[in-house]
């Protein structure tokens, strides 16, 4: 069990139109300017944007995988260890992240994962 680095960037790179940024600490991605995702390469853990009811869910569900992040603008961000689960779970919840920043359009071109 477990997400490695390598296999989180490449579900990225699944995804259209994904800016990445580089700080000293962490790296974070977004699509056409709206934020999306962080990686926190020192911890291995992810921080990815969900709705309100999502966060709360998989916080509550297994707090020993998902944290609370913060919330901003009626989103809820969580923290993924990426030790805790699996690909296709994680595959799902970038995917989700992505679409709740993409435009429709583009939306409309990214089929969600199986």
């Amino acid at each position: 069990m477990g997400v490695s680095s390598d296999e989180f960037h490449r579900m990225l790179e699944a995804l259209a139109d994904v800016e990445r940024s580089d700080a000293k600490e962490w790296e974070s991605f977004s699509v056409r300017g709206k934020r999306f995702g962080y990686y926190w390469p020192r911890t291995q853990t992810v921080g990815l944007k969900q709705t309100l009811s999502e966060q709360e869910a998989l916080v509550a569900e297994r707090p020993d995988v998902f944290e609370v992040q913060f919330t901003a603008g009626g989103f809820g961000w969580v923290v993924v260890h990426l030790d805790g689960l699996e690909s296709d779970e994680l595959t799902e919840l970038v995917y989700e992240a992505w679409r709740l920043s993409a435009p429709e359009e583009l939306v409309d071109l990214v089929p969600p994962p199986c």
